[in-house]
């Protein structure tokens, strides 16, 4: 990085301290802001600035990272799309009502596309998430002790080419599926949403997630962590397939431990 200042935009999970403790570590100052409700608490610890301020308020934030000399930001986190359709969930600001209002849909990827605009219209650069943490990348393999069955890399297959499918789409990026069939395709609710209902469906289902074919790697990249298998235990899914190369996995050595106590293959492909 040629900066010596960087914006994490922030929602849930644990990726955004890894993002801030990576660029830490390579000298960088961090001012972040949490977007959404329930930002991991370690995370206004390792900031050197750190604001509430929600994705609606665009204008807002803009005026943040201007305020603190930003010109680099990352969007790193969880921020699901319902909050766009529930009640009351968000007030926008006229900035974010201008961006909704000028888009010919709202899918992720026209929504995430218009967001970067208008932050690269004030000269704020949004650079790609994986940047600072590629390592947490795993490579093609079985990560878990427990090797998958013939019957679940057959279904490994199926939904790894299914999920794939609803990327081009963009729908979403994770389906769950059972004897070659489609227990559940994750749309606007999320991935662990989805993994609830399509393991509720079919009993030991596997779970496949996966990059869009067209992936914008400065937003949205597919991201597997604690919450994801907890989601599999909680609805008897006893399998999951990544992507190879293009899937972070975040505290990877819980999330191992975590797969082998309840006897979870995890195959990165």
């Amino acid at each position: 990085m040629e900066t010596e200042i960087l914006g994490i935009l922030s929602g849930i999970g644990h990726l955004p301290v890894d993002v801030a403790k990576s660029a830490k570590e390579r000298g960088c100052r961090i001012v972040a802001i949490g977007v959404v409700p329930d930002i991991d608490p370690e995370l206004p610890e390792v900031a050197d600035v750190y604001y509430d301020i929600h994705i609606g308020k665009i204008g807002k934030i803009i005026s943040t990272l201007k305020k603190n000399n930003v010109k680099i930001v990352t969007m790193i986190g969880k921020v699901t799309k319902e909050i766009l359709y529930k009640k009351g969930a968000i007030i926008p600001d006229m900035r974010a009502i201008k961006i909704l209002s000028s888009v010919p849909d709202r899918k992720d990827d026209t929504i995430m596309n218009a967001i970067v605009a208008e932050l690269q219209s004030e000269d704020i650069f949004v650079m790609d998430q994986t940047y600072l943490i590629k390592p947490l990348m795993p490579g093609p393999g079985v990560l878990t002790k427990r090797q998958p069955t013939p019957e679940e890399l057959a279904d490994m297959d199926f939904g790894y080419k299914m999920a794939k499918e609803i990327g081009r789409l963009d729908i979403g990026q994770t389906v769950v599926v059972k004897n070659m069939a489609v227990m559940a395709v994750e749309a606007i609710e999320g991935t662990d949403a989805c993994i609830l209902r399509g393991g509720k469906l079919g009993k030991d289902a596997v779970v496949a997630k996966t990059a869009k074919p067209a992936q914008d790697d400065r937003f949205d990249v597919p991201g597997v962590g604690t919450k994801t298998i907890q989601s599999m235990i909680e609805s008897g899914c006893k399998a999951l397939v990544i992507e190879a190369g293009h899937t972070l996995l975040t505290e990877r050595e819980a999330v191992i431990k975590l797969a082998d106590e309840h006897g979870i293959t995890i195959v990165s492909k």
